[in-house]
């Protein structure tokens, strides 16, 4: 496989960052992920956290090196994901039980497939245009079929999340055959409720992910002014063989069967952690993204 990455997650007018995102891949297989703990209820950092950690090390006990049934993997980790988050407040006696969203998507065979709860959002740009964008699971999106527009106040009033007391609903898509140049970006609703599809599709057309996600996310942050979400997006360029070019891209041909390279934080699932130190979260994001660039630089 070969494609380019790029992540980005700030803090808005908040008092911390509850949002989480990361990827990981082996040499025929790439997982992409991200989650958004909600406020309103507790510990949504760590609903995030577990999300991602559980996803991800479910991942790399079933990529060997590729996923059987992508479809059927994407179903059972979302809802073991749900199923931490739900021990972890019955271990430490929540009264209310941490919630997030989440999407995920599966790159394997040039095929993507995803699944996603809530309204965090996957979107799919191709040649320049709006491929598909995932559906939020929220009353906003239920009610505004003819594109009305609603009440900012309705906006994030979910019908379902991980770690709440009642099953979470989830749509699962695809597989999606994959194309040159195709784009998909994983993003927050501090992005998406800020952004137009149209400004997002046209930044994600008109640069590299590279330049495009960064871009989204100040313009995001810039827009919503001193109220704003925290903004977090991923975003992948799909490239095929004959055309891969970007010093930023990952070449997963050299891999072999046994590695596993994660951009989200390792931790055991049976240990709870009462202070997630977000500064160390980012500084190892960073430092492993570092490396990919310093590694393909190198190839170049």
């Amino acid at each position: 496989m070969k494609f380019s990455v790029f992540q980005v997650s700030r803090r808005g007018g908040r008092e911390k960052n509850e949002d989480r995102m990361g990827y990981c891949y082996t040499r025929e297989s790439g997982l992409f992920v991200l989650a958004d703990g909600m406020g309103g209820h507790p510990e949504g950092e760590v609903a995030a956290q577990l999300a991602l950690q559980t996803v991800s090390a479910i991942y790399q006990k079933d990529a060997r090196p590729a996923i059987k049934d992508t479809t059927e993997f994407l179903s059972s980790a979302l809802m073991a994901a749900h199923r931490q988050i739900v021990r972890y407040a019955s271990e430490k006696g929540l009264l209310d039980s941490p919630r997030t969203t989440l999407v995920a998507c599966i790159l394997q065979d040039a095929c993507a497939t995803w699944v996603h709860c809530g309204d965090s959002r996957l979107y799919v740009v191709r040649h320049g245009k709006l491929l598909i964008r995932t559906r939020d699971h929220s009353y906003l999106e239920k009610q505004s079929a003819g594109g009305a527009r609603f009440a900012h106040m309705t906006r994030h009033i979910l019908l379902t999340c991980l770690g709440s007391p009642t099953k979470p609903v989830f749509d699962v898509t695809g597989p999606i055959i994959l194309q040159q140049g195709d784009k998909l970006l994983l993003c927050s609703d501090g992005l998406w409720g800020s952004l137009s599809d149209d400004e997002i599709v046209e930044h994600l057309a008109a640069k590299s992910v590279s330049a495009a996600v960064p871009d989204l996310v100040e313009n995001a942050l810039r827009v919503a002014g001193d109220k704003s979400d925290n903004v977090t997006a991923l975003a992948m360029e799909w490239e095929t063989p004959d055309a891969f070019e970007s010093t930023l891209g990952i070449s997963t041909d050299s891999i072999s069967d046994g590695v596993f390279a994660s951009t989200i934080q390792a931790g055991g699932l049976d240990t709870w952690v009462d202070d997630l130190d977000e500064a160390t979260i980012e500084r190892s994001i960073a430092e492993i993204n570092e490396a990919i660039r310093r590694s393909a630089a190198r190839k170049a």
